[in-house]
């Protein structure tokens, strides 16, 4: 049967679904421009527009101006859409609320460790069960297999190697974002959850919960986990170049960071 439009409810529900798709894809690739969305869902311009005017009219997304990942040169710089608050909270599972309400509690009568001590507890079910996953995967292969285990999670998660060294893990969801502002115990523990699954030290550079568009947390090269298993007299000298080696990556991707930031002004 159709409405007053002629468009059936079937039609409705496949628009309402490319939409989510559309959404979606803006969550975990944004800022991304229109050409881009078309190619990776197969719809036309036309079809894009439509969906990005919706989404924008409906405060889910908005627009940034920006030059895409990549390219390079003169021209006008292209638009750009990135999920809002409000769009990103649609995607958010229930629950903040009394999530939040019962973490206060427990800070209030127990203090901010028993707060640590819970984040602990939550991150040690993801450990377990992909710690021995971990040790059959090559170690080169770890960070885009948690990436994997934690998209399954429900964040949108993604790996790639870093410019100046290392890898990279952005988490472009959070499914507890609005928790972890108010309680950054919970990003904590996720940090040094990270770590032992990976072997190697890890350190988060910017987070959802702060006002950062994505979770990233810095990976460092496997060089600095087999430095612990070096002789002491020549762990010395290597560890000095090691430590400036990953402080000027560190260092790097921050700034990639906030450049980021300042193009998406």
């Amino acid at each position: 049967m159709k409405n007053v439009a002629g468009i059936t409810q079937a039609e409705k529900g496949a628009e309402r679904g490319t939409r989510a798709r559309v959404a979606r894809l803006i969550l975990e690739h944004g800022p991304i421009n229109a050409a881009a969305l078309g190619e990776r869902l197969g719809l036309t311009p036309a079809a894009v527009r439509r969906h990005l005017d919706a989404l924008l009219a409906e405060g889910m997304i908005e627009p940034r101006t920006g030059r895409p990942r990549g390219q390079r040169g003169r021209g006008r710089p292209a638009k750009l859409f990135v999920i809002t608050d409000a769009g990103r909270s649609a995607f958010v599972h229930a629950y903040d609320g009394l999530a939040g309400s019962a973490l206060r509690f427990l800070a209030e009568r127990a203090g901010a460790e028993a707060v640590a001590d819970f984040a602990r507890s939550q991150v040690s079910g993801l450990v377990k069960r992909l710690a021995p996953l971990m040790r059959e995967v090559p170690a080169d292969q770890r960070v885009r297999v948690l990436a994997e285990a934690l998209t399954a999670d429900g964040y949108a998660a993604s790996a790639s190697q870093a410019k100046s060294g290392g890898e990279q893990l952005c988490q472009h969801h959070c499914p507890v974002a609005h928790v972890a502002a108010e309680f950054p115990q919970l990003c904590e523990a996720e940090t040094e959850a990270f770590g032992q699954l990976l072997g190697t030290p890890v350190q988060r550079l910017a987070t959802i919960a702060h006002g950062d568009g994505v979770c990233t947390t810095h990976v460092s090269p496997r060089a600095l986990t087999s430095q612990r298993n070096a002789p002491p007299h020549s762990r010395r000298s290597a560890n000095q170049a090691t430590s400036d080696s990953s402080d000027v990556t560190i260092s790097t991707s921050r700034q990639a960071i906030e450049t980021s930031k300042e193009t998406g002004r």
